[in-house]
């Protein structure tokens, strides 16, 4: 009997577990390409790339980086909006914007600034421009997931 009842729960937790578990939407490796294309396509210069990543909980800006840099090179920074608002807060529709890539200009001031939902510390990059470049760029996460405002996933670009 107890042995039987072992089983039971144990299948059970099975069960549970399986149906609890959230299909993950991987890139392919079409887009894999596209990501690899899409960086040895920018144009070399003094601006950076930026690829916003809102996050409900949150308040750090999303990721930067340097043209033809890979993204797993980039860095999750605050903004400084002290000079031009970023172009969500712009159009009063904050994180209307999320996964968009920007065209940005600034600069890394050498701060780093708290923010205390994720408990870390990001560099600050003072914003002087911002113009879009895509509204719909390749997805440079492995999974779909990564850029949901509501899932409190925080993990660099794998691309």
């Amino acid at each position: 009997m107890t042995k039987l009842y072992g089983i039971g729960l144990v299948l059970g937790i099975a069960l549970f577990l399986t149906g609890c578990e959230t299909p993950i939407v991987t890139q392919t490796p079409q887009e894999r390409q596209t990501i690899a294309a899409t960086i040895a396509s920018e144009a070399p210069g003094d601006y950076f790339i930026g690829r916003r990543f809102y996050k409900v909980d949150y308040k750090m800006w999303g990721w930067i980086k340097k043209p033809g840099e890979a993204w797993k090179k980039s860095r999750m920074v605050m903004l400084n909006e002290q000079k031009i608002l970023a172009p969500d807060r712009v159009r009063n529709a904050i994180g209307s914007d999320n996964n968009y890539e920007y065209r940005l200009s600034g600069y890394f001031s050498g701060e780093n600034v708290y923010e205390p939902a994720s408990d870390t510390v990001y560099p600050e990059f003072v914003l002087t421009g911002a113009s879009v470049i895509s509204t719909n760029p390749p997805l440079i996460f492995p999974d779909r997931r990564w850029v949901d405002p509501t899932i409190r996933l925080i993990a660099p670009p794998q691309y």
